[in-house]
């Protein structure tokens, strides 16, 4: 690897600059946001379990080590060129989507809900006379 590309990463990484700061705004909080809960709960998981037998002040200070690097990594990931973009292209395309009204959404999730209760009802009278079946020619001996 050469000096070029290694000191572009680096100063890419450190950066303050938000890439397109007016476009994607929304889509990119939230992706930031989703990340940033995840490594919160992993640092978490990290300190109850991983760092359980270490003593209270390495585990906090390596906890927070880790917090904080995963934090800046959230940030800084959304503002990467090529990922930004992608989160800009979706909240765009995400706002020529038609929403249902409430009606038309409870009548689906209705439907749905009435569909997978059928199913559920035939799949276990399936089942049922399947066992009675197989038990009846001595496949099943329970």
């Amino acid at each position: 690897m050469n000096q070029a590309k290694s000191g572009s990463f680096w100063s890419a990484f450190l950066s303050v600059d938000l890439y397109k700061k007016n476009q994607g705004r929304l889509a990119r909080q939230i992706v930031a946001g989703a990340i940033a809960a995840t490594i919160c709960l992993l640092c978490w998981s990290m300190n109850q379990t991983l760092l359980a037998d270490v003593g209270v002040s390495v585990r906090t200070a390596v906890t927070a080590v880790v917090l904080v690097a995963g934090l800046w990594a959230a940030f800084r990931v959304v503002n990467l060129p090529q990922f930004a973009e992608f989160l800009i292209e979706v909240q765009h395309e995400m706002a020529k989507v038609s929403w249902p009204n409430w009606p038309t959404l409870r009548r689906s999730t209705a439907v749905v809900l009435f569909v997978m209760g059928l199913l559920s009802v035939v799949l276990f009278c399936y089942d049922v006379v399947w066992h009675w079946l197989l038990k009846l020619i001595h496949v099943l001996q329970f």
